[in-house]
């Protein structure tokens, strides 16, 4: 089984503006891609893993959200190694949406992802809690928090990625999480 890292999308890797709907308006936020090229280069799967309410809200259709990825892909220079969306609405208590674990368990079946050498990295506690959900690592980005439940807090997605290959092959269930 191999590792992976789990990715949330708005405010992670793409600035955020909302409910998204064009492609062309698409910006990476700043260090991104040399950060996601340093993971790749150290063997991890590299997977998004995605809340988009605005398809259930009407505000976006899920071809518009299909082409953002492909438009990240251009950005990227590559494709990432999984994509796992939630298109529900929040009210709609889905096993999907984060803070659930049901996107990050799917990916881990399909890609033959080990879940406790894994990391989910994102900008929301509710993305610490998926991660924390299916035994993975979990990094927070961006200001400190303490009250979050994250085994790192890093500034941004550099941090994030200095974090993760310093931690190695290490099993979250077989070491205690160290914060940072």
């Amino acid at each position: 089984m191999q590792r992976a890292v789990f990715l949330d999308r708005d405010d992670t890797l793409l600035v955020d503006s909302g409910y998204m709907s064009d492609a062309d308006a698409l910006e990476l936020i700043p260090d991104a891609r040399e950060a996601l090229q340093r993971l790749r280069r150290a063997g991890l799967k590299l997977v998004l893993i995605s809340n988009q309410s605005g398809v259930a809200r009407g505000l976006v259709t899920p071809e518009q959200v299909h082409a953002i990825e492909e438009r990240l892909y251009e950005l990227l220079g590559y494709r990432l190694d999984g994509v796992e969306y939630c298109f529900h609405h929040p009210d709609e208590a889905c096993a999907c949406r984060k803070p659930e674990p049901g996107m990050l368990r799917g990916a881990a079946r399909r890609l033959d992802i080990d879940l406790s050498r894994s990391v989910m990295v994102g900008d929301q506690e509710s993305d610490v809690e998926a991660g924390n959900a299916a035994g993975c690592w979990t990094v927070r980005i961006g200001p400190a928090d303490a009250s979050s439940a994250a085994d790192c807090l890093a500034p941004d997605l550099a941090g994030a990625a200095d974090w993760i290959l310093a931690l190695g092959d290490r099993p979250k269930a077989a070491a205690s999480a160290a914060r940072r």
